[in-house]
């Protein structure tokens, strides 16, 4: 790793006046640095020369800035960083004012910088503190639903920002506010196929708002009607009986025959984790049984690979069809577990874990097998058409 004599010297090259060229290559060095670990921990004792790359965010080359951006990325995406870019570099205030303005170049590269910065709770109380007071998650949503807000920008990572803050009690109750409408203006965007970024935020923050039981009578009312956001991207094309399909919500009746499940596993597997959340209250069980929610998952069940996803699937139908918890455990996020118990079931977790990807490895093996079977059996026809080709 450098010196402090050659640290200086990178520093000398990092002001408004250098040239431009020096300037870039210069920035590019750095990037190339922040791009691996042990370049992010020299560059983590070097505030200074954080202090002037986020200088350099100004700079009036397009180049320039776009290199300082990406060392940023990178640098947010290391934990250890994190308090030196707040602390001591203040990111925060700039980024949340530049984020605001429809015509910025880099909004999308701010949202991924302040998403890194959300992932772990210390941090992500820092940030949440910060942009209340710079800005409002208010404004933040309002960006992020309004389509063209910047037309250089897609605010794709809006949506894993509002997921890590709403890890937070104080985020939570603000998207849950009954007079404010802002979890019903997340809804939709379980469905957004533009892109899985933004899809997959929208669900972890629906999954963390789950998290609080107190809101399911309400998720699952009239006035929000969280189900069938969270039905439809697991609902396939078969068909299911008149019966079957008149207890549905309406938006799951008789669904066309083109109709696409959601294509990314980790998605599918948060969807079933918030839907079994859900169920966690006597209210939200009955709820979801008297909507036969156990149709679709059945349905899905028979259609899913993943074998992770399958096993999420499973947790949920059991509670679909078990006998309700005797008196006094009918809320389930409230039981106490002893112990003991909590140790065998950790225990038994990590063992669960450890057979599913044993039994993926062993799928994917028999994929694999089949395709070069189906190789070799093609080079074989080739090689049969070659040879009376030949004749």
């Amino acid at each position: 790793m450098l010196s402090d004599s050659e640290a200086a010297e990178l520093l000398s090259f990092l002001t408004p006046d250098t040239r431009p060229d020096v300037k870039g290559h210069t920035t590019g060095y750095i990037l190339g640095m922040s791009g691996h670990r042990d370049g992010c921990r020299f560059l983590r004792s070097k505030s200074d020369l954080l202090v002037a790359l986020f200088a350099l965010t100004s700079d009036p080359s397009i180049a320039i800035v776009k290199d300082c951006y990406h060392i940023f990325i990178n640098l947010s995406a290391d934990e250890t960083l994190h308090q030196v870019l707040l602390a001591d570099v203040k990111v925060l205030p700039v980024l949340l004012k530049r984020v605001l303005d429809p015509e910025y170049l880099f909004s999308d590269q701010i949202c991924t910088i302040l998403s890194n910065l959300t992932r772990h709770v210390k941090t992500c109380k820092t940030v949440f503190q910060v942009l209340q007071e710079e800005v409002g998650l208010a404004q933040l949503v309002e960006i992020f639903c309004t389509e063209g807000y910047n037309k250089k920008a897609n605010f794709n990572y809006l949506s894993p920002l509002l997921s890590n803050l709403t890890q937070l009690p104080e985020a939570r109750n603000y998207i849950m506010d009954k007079d404010r409408c802002v979890i019903q203006r997340l809804l939709p965007f379980t469905q957004y196929q533009a892109s899985a970024v933004r899809r997959g935020g929208v669900i972890g923050t629906l999954r963390n708002c789950c998290f609080d039981h107190a809101h399911h009578e309400w998720l699952l009312s009239d006035a929000v009607d969280i189900l069938p956001f969270l039905l439809l991207p697991l609902a396939g094309p078969e068909e299911l009986t008149e019966e079957e399909n008149e207890g549905l919500p309406v938006d799951l009746q008789y669904l066309p025959e083109d109709k696409k499940r959601e294509e990314d596993p980790d998605i599918r597997k948060m969807l079933l984790e918030t839907l079994l959340l859900l169920t966690a209250t006597g209210a939200g069980r009955n709820t979801l049984k008297e909507k036969n929610v156990y149709y679709i998952m059945r349905e899905f069940h028979r259609w899913e690979k993943d074998v992770h996803v399958t096993a999420a699937c499973e947790k949920l139908v059991e509670v679909l069809i078990g006998d309700e918890p005797e008196q006094g455990m009918e809320n389930l996020l409230e039981v106490e577990i002893p112990e003991d118990v909590e140790v065998k079931l950790k225990e038994a977790d990590i063992k669960e874990q450890q057979e599913l990807e044993k039994e993926q490895e062993r799928m994917r093996q028999e994929e694999k097998e089949e395709e070069e079977k189906k190789k070799r059996d093609a080079e074989g026809e080739d090689k049969e058409q070659e040879s009376g080709l030949i004749r």
